[in-house]
């Protein structure tokens, strides 16, 4: 059972890996059919490693990847659903806060303090550039760094192993930096090549998160 659950997370790796580089290669030129399957590529396999997600943390973390998949699909189809992806990845970033919440409930203030200054800090920032779109931007921004602080505060969580706390907290740092590019390149500057760092950030982040579920929790020991 261990041998093949390890030659299928092989397998996983390589078709998502093979939809990363895919996706890089036609992010700019290629047909949106290509964009799509290639896009959506590395978070099925994520879905499909996590599956069966069992306990409550491993079916938020599920929940959070299924959204972020909509929301890449959404992002990809055309700028006309761009409200729609963001509203899919701002219920992303839901799922995965209220999985580390159900870990602790622990208010951690102070690990809350550096979140709150890079909201305001990215609001003030990105306002001038919003126009129309400065409600929905506010509240995704707000909700990000919600689940940062929830990730942050893991770190002192004995529920959760010392390994899976690190990689949920690696993971929402590289998430927010991920999104914080994308913020740039679509209302202050599109500067050339940013969009191959948002989404390397992008998926390093998603992968981090889907392995902070305990192993028990989804795969076989």
């Amino acid at each position: 059972m261990r041998d093949a659950w390890t030659r299928g997370t092989k397998l996983l790796a390589a078709v998502g890996l093979a939809g990363v580089v895919g996706f890089l290669f036609v992010m700019d030129v290629g047909p949106r059919e290509a964009r799509l399957v290639t896009k959506a590529l590395p978070m099925v396999c994520l879905l499909l490693w996590l599956w069966p997600a069992r306990g409550r943390y491993a079916r938020l973390i599920f929940a959070g990847l299924s959204l972020s998949l909509l929301g890449d699909v959404l992002l990809e189809v055309g700028p006309e659903l761009f409200l729609p992806g963001l509203g899919a990845f701002l219920l992303a970033h839901v799922s995965y806060a209220a999985a580390f919440l159900c870990v602790t409930r622990r208010l951690d203030l102070l690990r809350a303090l550096p979140f709150l200054l890079l909201a305001v800090g990215a609001t003030v920032a990105l306002w001038p550039g919003l126009g129309g779109m400065a409600p929905p931007v506010t509240a995704y921004v707000v909700v990000i760094c919600t689940m940062g602080w929830r990730a942050a505060a893991l770190m002192s969580a004995p529920a959760l192993p010392r390994r899976a706390q690190w990689l949920a907290f690696t993971g929402a740092l590289l998430f927010s930096a991920s999104d914080g590019l994308l913020s740039i390149r679509l209302f202050v500057m599109p500067l050339p090549g940013l969009g191959y760092a948002v989404m390397l950030l992008y998926w390093a982040a998603q992968f981090c998160i889907a392995a902070s579920v305990p192993i028990s929790s989804s795969r076989p020991t």
